[in-house]
């Protein structure tokens, strides 16, 4: 199997576009951006996983059947998260518990 080599520029640019993220992600938290806080810390967050799978895991030069294991994890982690928050969101559908009446007596002494 070959390997191919990776210059040592393209680490070191990777690497400063993580900390430029890193210091973005950390600028971002100290302006009031309401609801969309966390949608931007989120996309700066999925930059940075991106940087780190396509560059240091080496997912460029891998073959095939690695990208589609990789796609196959996402696919598995979004339908846990989406099966979680059907979970979540449906949670308040239960009604409260109350007699069938409001003249009905008392079921305990």
């Amino acid at each position: 199997m070959s390997q191919q080599i990776v210059p040592l520029k393209t680490y070191v640019t990777v690497f400063v576009a993580l900390i430029g993220l890193t210091f973005l992600t950390t600028g971002v938290a100290f302006i009031d951006l309401g609801p969309f806080n966390t949608v931007v810390a989120l996309i700066i967050a999925f930059c940075k996983m991106l940087l780190v799978i396509l560059f240091f895991m080496h997912l460029r030069q891998s073959s095939g059947l690695v990208r589609v294991v990789l796609l196959a994890g996402f696919f598995w982690l979004a339908l846990l998260i989406t099966l979680t928050m059907s979970d979540y969101r449906t949670r308040s559908w239960t009604p409260d518990p109350r007699p069938w009446s409001a003249t009905a007596p008392p079921t305990h002494p």
